[in-house]
């Protein structure tokens, strides 16, 4: 299945990224970090998509939504389904650091184990798998240099 996805690298004013623990409903010790963001609805626009996600996905409905910073295509088994995706990831900004995952769609509240906040220095260090896979050195970048004059393609990836 191909579909297209919106995702936000959304920052608190601290600069912390928050991001999702994700796993396979058939095995979860098959875990991942990722990017709040997801499938965008027909008749929806990426910026509609990504807003919602993080709503449904966070609870947080204050998002200033900024501009596109990277795109890719990526490849991925999930749920017994193998996925083709292109993703749009947007910089978004919040004021709001408390959680409420009660919007999570069924599949999420089956898949996410939880949400955090993470520091650069955290995710630079982390031996977890993180979503995009350059996502610790492409935030560092973000955060010294500010946002790419044009989007980053990230290639093709196999998550």
């Amino acid at each position: 299945m191909r579909r297209r996805a919106a995702r936000v690298v959304l920052l608190d004013p601290a600069d912390r990224i928050l991001l999702l623990h994700g796993f396979e409903p058939a095995d979860p010790t098959a875990t991942w970090w990722f990017t709040p963001g997801g499938g965008v609805e027909e008749d929806e626009s990426l910026e509609e998509a990504a807003r919602r996600e993080v709503a449904e996905e966070t609870g947080i409905t204050s998002v200033r939504l900024g501009q596109l910073l990277w795109e890719r295509t990526c490849s991925f088994d999930f749920d017994g389904r193998a996925w083709d995706q292109d993703e749009w990831y947007y910089l978004g900004r919040t004021d709001v650091t408390e959680l409420d995952p009660s919007g999570q769609t069924a599949l999420e509240r089956r898949s996410v184990a939880e949400l955090r906040w993470w520091t650069c220095e955290e995710l630079l260090r982390s031996r977890e798998t993180v979503y995009p896979t350059r996502l610790a050195g492409l935030l560092r970048t973000l955060l010294d240099e500010g946002p790419p004059l044009s989007p980053i393609l990230l290639g093709t990836e196999r998550d």
